[in-house]
C-alpha cells in the first residue's frame, strides 16, 4: 500500500504533526482482542483509575475524553454555575484556538487578562476578578491557566501555588489545561502531583494527544465533590465515548509507565537543541524563553517565507513565530532544520 505521506519527513509546526508513538499503537493492538464492557464500564479504564490516583492522589477521579477541547469545556462547566466566569489569560488555548467553544458550548464567559509570557499571577487575576452579586457581570468563579503555556513556558510549582491559594482566598477554583503538562514536568523535574494536586489544582485538563496517543484525553478532578456532575456532563457534552476502553488503553500506555516522561523530556531535548541553533544564527531573535518544546522566534518575513519551502511552522501573535519538536523529533531533524534557516536567512 502506497503512503500518503513521507514517513521520514518531520515538520515543526506542531506536536499534534507526530504520529503515535510505537508503545501506544501496541497497547491499542492488545485493547483490540475480545469483548469489554462500554462506557467506561471496562478492564482498562478500572485500571487507569488506578495508575492516575498514584500519579495524583488517592482522592483523583480521572474522566477519560475525547480530545483537548472537551477536557477544558467539560471541566470548566462542571466548576461554575451557568452564570459563571474563567479568568484566564489573552492568549489561552481556550481563548484563541477552541472557536469559542466555552463559551458557546460551556455557556460561559471567559474573562482575558493581557500577559507578556503566557503566565498569569496573583495581580493579574485581580484586574478580572471583581464583581460578585453584580446581576450584570460573569461571576468570576474560576482560575484557568494552561501547563505549559501556549507562549511556551512553564508555571513554577510556587507560581502555580501562588494562584490556587489566591484563587482559593476569593471563593474560586484552579484549573489547568495540561495539554503539554508532562513538558513542563520534564522542564521542572518534578512529579506531576507536585504541580497539581501538591499545588493545590482542583481541576486538570490531562494532555496526551501532544504527548504520542492518537486521541484521547482525561478530566481528573483533584478534590472531592468540587465537581459534581461531570459524568453526566460528558454524555452531554458528547465526549463518552462507547468503546472507551481504546481511550483509557492509551492513557495507560502513557501514565503506566514512564513513557510520558520519556517522551517529553526528548521533546524537550530537541527543543533546546533547537534552541543552541537558533541563537547562534545572525538575523533571528529568540522571544521566549524555552521551557517546553517549542521556540519561539522573530525573523524576517522573506526569511520564513523562503523556509516555509521546506517546513510547515506557524506563524504567532505579534510577529512571532512558533517551532514545536516532537516525541519522535531527531537530532538530524533539528539540525536539518536549523541549516535550511541559516541558509533563508543569509539569503536577505
Amino acid at each position: 500500500m502506497n503512503r500518503l505521506h513521507d514517513p521520514h519527513r518531520r515538520h515543526f509546526a506542531s506536536d499534534n504533526y507526530a504520529g503515535v508513538h510505537p508503545e501506544v499503537l501496541t497497547a491499542l493492538a492488545e485493547a483490540n482482542g475480545g469483548h469489554e464492557k462500554a462506557y467506561g464500564y471496562d478492564a482498562y479504564t478500572a485500571r487507569l483509575h488506578e495508575v492516575l490516583a498514584a500519579h495524583f492522589g488517592a482522592d483523583a477521579r480521572a474522566y477519560p475524553v475525547l480530545n483537548g477541547t472537551g477536557a477544558n469545556v467539560l471541566a470548566l462547566q462542571a466548576l461554575l454555575p451557568r452564570w459563571g466566569g474563567v479568568v484566564c489569560a489573552e492568549t489561552a488555548h481556550i481563548n484563541t484556538d477552541e472557536n469559542g467553544a466555552p463559551e458557546r458550548v460551556g455557556g460561559l464567559k471567559l474573562l482575558t487578562v493581557p500577559t507578556p509570557d503566557g503566565k498569569l499571577t496573583p495581580e493579574l487575576v485581580e484586574r478580572q476578578a471583581w464583581g460578585w452579586g453584580d446581576e450584570h457581570r460573569a461571576q468570576p468563579g474560576v482560575v484557568s491557566i494552561t501547563q505549559t503555556t501556549e507562549l511556551g513556558t512553564a508555571y513554577s510549582v510556587a507560581e502555580i501555588r501562588a494562584l490556587a491559594d489566591h484563587a482559593h482566598g476569593l471563593g474560586m477554583t484552579l484549573h489547568v489545561d495540561g495539554a503539554r503538562i508532562a513538558n513542563a514536568a520534564a522542564y521542572l523535574d518534578v512529579p506531576l502531583r507536585a504541580m497539581t494536586t501538591d499545588a493545590g489544582v482542583d481541576v486538570l485538563s490531562l494532555g496526551a494527544t501532544k504527548n504520542g496517543v492518537m486521541f484521547g484525553e482525561a478530566v481528573v478532578v483533584l478534590r472531592p465533590d468540587i465537581a459534581p456532575g461531570l459524568e453526566y456532563l460528558r454524555k452531554i457534552d458528547m465526549q463518552l465515548a462507547s468503546k472507551l476502553r481504546f481511550v483509557s488503553a492509551q492513557l495507560l500506555a502513557l501514565f503506566e509507565t514512564d513513557l510520558w516522561l520519556r517522551s517529553a523530556q526528548h521533546a524537550n531535548a530537541m527543543a533546546a537543541r533547537l534552541l543552541a541553533g537558533v541563537e547562534s544564527i545572525d538575523g533571528v531573535r529568540v522571544t521566549q524563553p524555552t521551557q517546553s518544546n517549542a521556540v519561539f522566534a522573530a525573523l524576517a518575513p522573506g526569511a520564513a517565507d523562503r523556509l516555509r519551502e521546506s517546513y510547515h511552522f506557524y506563524d504567532w501573535i505579534g510577529g512571532e513565530v512558533r517551532w514545536m519538536c516532537a516525541f519522535d523529533t531527531t537530532a538530524a531533524d533539528v539540525d536539518g532544520f536549523i541549516a535550511a534557516l541559516r541558509a533563508a536567512v543569509q539569503a536577505d
